[in-house]
C-alpha cells in the first residue's frame, strides 16, 4: 500500500486528521523527564501515550535530534509510534543532488514520509521521488510571514513562484506518493493551491499556536477526505504552567483540536 492510502486508513480509524509534531525542545521539556537516559525519547513516549488515540500521524522535526543522542532518541522514538499503528512523517525539508540526495533519502527506510524542499529541482528530488511506498511532502508555501519573500514572487508567466512549484509537484506524483506542505496561515493562498491541484494531499502547519485558519485547513487542506493537520507546541507543550498532568494535558490539547477540526470535515 502507499503512504497515503495507509493515510488514509488511519485516518478512518482515528476519525482525525490531526499531525502530531514531536519538536522536544531541551529548554522546555518537564522536570520528569531531564533526569532520564533519553530525555527526548522519554517525553516523545509520554506525549505518544497521551494523544496516539487522536493522532493520525507524528512529525518530528530532524533539527531537535541531530546529536547522537537525538538520532537514539528519534529511532526510539519512530518504533514506538509505529507500535501504535501511528505513521511518522520526519519533517526534514530536505533537497540536495547525486550521492548526497541519496543518501538523505535512506531515512526513508525508517519513517513513513518527509519533507523536502523543491529549490533544487526534480534532480534533487529524485531519490525521494522514486520511494514509491513513502510519501514525499513537497513544501509550497510555508506558514512562516518570511516564506513571502521567495514564495510570492511573481514570474514571467505572472504567477507567484508557489503556485509553480505546486505544478511541478503534480507532475512528480508519477507514483501517487507526492503531497504539499501549505499552511494555515494563508488561507487564501491554501485555496488557490487545492484549486490548481485538487488530486494532491496537503501536511497544513500553522494551527494551534501560529494561529492559522482551521476552517481553511480542512475545506482546502484534504483531497478525498486525506491530508494532515499539524500542530506542534499547541499540543507537546499544552501542559506548560498547567496545575494538572503535564502529559494529560497535551492528550487534551490534541483531543480539542481533533474535534475542533471535524467540526469542518
Amino acid at each position: 500500500m502507499s503512504f497515503f492510502d495507509r493515510l488514509g486508513e488511519r485516518i478512518d480509524a482515528v476519525d482525525s486528521v490531526v499531525s502530531v509534531g514531536l519538536d522536544p525542545d531541551p529548554d522546555r521539556l518537564p522536570e520528569e523527564v531531564r533526569d532520564a537516559d533519553l530525555p527526548r525519547w522519554a517525553f516523545n513516549r509520554r506525549i505518544i501515550d497521551t494523544t496516539h488515540h487522536h493522532a493520525a500521524c507524528f512529525k518530528p522535526n530532524a533539527a531537535f535530534y541531530e546529536d547522537p543522542d537525538g538520532w537514539r532518541a528519534l529511532r526510539e522514538t519512530v518504533a514506538y509510534a509505529h507500535g501504535k499503528d501511528v505513521p511518522v512523517l520526519l519533517d526534514a525539508k530536505r533537497g540536495d543532488i547525486g550521492n548526497t540526495a541519496r543518501e538523505y533519502a535512506r531515512i526513508l527506510d525508517e519513517v513513513d514520509a518527509i519533507t523536502v524542499n523543491p529549490y533544487l529541482g526534480r534532480d534533487g528530488l529524485a531519490p525521494f521521488l522514486s520511494r514509491e511506498d513513502s510519501g514525499i511532502f513537497v513544501l509550497c508555501r510555508t506558514s512562516n510571514a518570511g516564506g513571502a519573500d521567495l514564495q510570492n514572487l511573481e514570474l514571467s508567466t505572472g504567477d507567484p513562484l508557489y503556485e509553480h512549484v505546486a505544478t511541478l509537484a503534480r507532475g512528480w506524483n508519477e507514483h501517487d506518493n507526492v503531497g504539499l506542505v501549505v499552511g494555515a496561515t494563508a488561507p487564501e493562498e491554501l485555496e488557490r493551491v487545492r484549486n490548481l491541484v485538487p488530486e494532491l494531499p496537503f501536511l497544513v502547519p500553522g494551527v494551534g499556536s501560529q494561529g492559522g485558519d482551521e476552517a481553511a485547513a480542512i475545506e482546502y487542506g484534504l483531497a478525498d477526505g486525506v491530508g494532515l493537520v499539524n500542530s506542534s507546541r499547541g499540543i507537546i507543550f499544552a501542559g506548560d504552567g498547567s496545575r494538572g498532568g503535564y502529559f494529560d494535558a497535551a492528550g487534551e490539547a490534541a483531543k480539542r483540536l481533533k474535534r475542533r477540526l471535524n467540526e469542518h470535515r
